[in-house]
């Protein structure tokens, strides 16, 4: 029994077998990962051109299907994600079966495809837990077509394109005028936009932990720093192939896209090489947190040692002095002398003041 206690630390993975580990590394895409179904779906529309605006909102996505083809711009967006309602959009709207995988999948790599008659991009929207400290992801399909821009989103409850609602409202604004591929344009942008308030949310953490591990080091300012670096991770892992998806928008030479809108889409990128960038440097900074928490370990232990040593000096006189006076010989020096002991205590107080003397003029400590 007691043996079976200690197997367990041979393995070396089970030391770090956390909940928060296995959902960051335990992606195997080999794997059909199983999503739970949402129990109802909730569909918002604008319909629109530079003069009029039609919003509505639809429970069914049947309804949706009349503004397939129409003189309008069309931006359907389904949050919630079940696998009957996505198949039935995707086969009426002409989209190819490998796309409506990719919509259907769970943690998948952030991707660009282009499958006539649509462009698809798949990435995550990021935002940061305050309670927890952890990077959340909610995964988001955006498919733009002649005229029209569908995205599914699986949370119903957030997301980021509040700003891009806004300006839809507002007559005579640049996505009113403009086709459904600025818009595609526009909902990119600001969930890019929005990776830098959750870098920023980690910046402020890591300025954070620095200064609590230059005031004081602990087991806990460690287990901080490795909670942290996994919250990175995360980062890095959903920002920088962005780059790759922004960048097939760039070169693709589709009619969906016009010349004018690719300069667009060059601004993301410059964004999302910066955001990488910037992610990269969070986390050299933890390392470097991380070397500095070993460093201040290990100043911590060598001021104990060199109080001990110090100590461990300063007694060395008494028990010098103690061991030659407390031999069994009968005849030493003032064994018998009447000041005999007063003379030892003195020595034995004396010399220790005078090490410190020597110590401090050295400036040892």
């Amino acid at each position: 029994m007691a043996q079976n206690k200690y197997l367990k630390y041979l393995n070396v993975l089970s030391l770090f077998d956390t909940k928060r580990t296995r959902d960051i590394f335990q992606v195997n895409p080999t794997i059909i990962p199983s999503r739970e179904e949402a129990e109802q779906i909730h569909i918002t529309l604008f319909n629109y051109n530079a003069e009029q605006l039609e919003e509505k909102a639809f429970s069914q996505v049947e309804a949706i299907y009349q503004y397939h083809n129409n003189d309008r711009v069309s931006w359907i967006n389904i949050d919630g994600i079940r696998k009957k309602d996505v198949e039935a959009v995707c086969s009426h709207f002409g989209i190819h079966y490998l796309i409506t995988e990719d919509i259907l999948s769970v943690s998948q790599r952030p991707k660009m495809d282009e499958i006539d008659p649509v462009l698809f991009g798949l990435l995550n929207m990021l935002y940061f837990n305050d309670k927890t400290g952890t990077v959340e992801t909610e995964q988001i399909s955006i498919l733009l077509g002649k005229g029209f821009v569908i995205s599914f989103q699986e949370d119903a409850g957030r997301d980021v394109f509040t700003p891009v609602r806004e300006k839809l409202r507002v007559t005579g604004s640049k996505l009113r005028t403009s086709g459904a591929d600025y818009l595609c344009y526009a909902l990119l942008d600001m969930i890019v936009d929005n990776y830098y308030l959750v870098m920023e949310k980690i910046g402020e953490r890591i300025e954070w932990l620095e200064d609590k591990i230059i005031r004081s080091s602990n087991k806990r300012s460690l287990a901080e720093i490795n909670a942290l670096r996994k919250e990175l991770i995360v980062l890095k892992r959903n920002v920088s192939p962005v780059r790759e998806l922004i960048n097939g928008f760039i070169r693709s030479e589709s009619d969906l896209l016009e010349d004018k809108t690719t300069k667009y889409f060059k601004d993301i990128y410059d964004h999302i090489v910066q955001a990488s960038d910037l992610a990269e440097n969070y986390r050299d900074m933890m390392i470097n947190l991380q070397d500095l928490y070993l460093s201040n370990v290990n100043l911590k232990m060598n001021e104990v040692m060199k109080v001990m040593a110090i100590v461990t000096c300063l007694l060395a006189p008494a028990t010098v002095i103690g061991g030659i006076f407390g031999m069994n010989f009968d005849r030493l020096p003032y064994i018998h002398h009447q000041y005999g002991f007063y003379i030892a205590a003195s020595l034995i107080l004396i010399i220790p003041v005078i090490m410190i003397y020597v110590f401090k003029k050295r400036g040892w400590f």
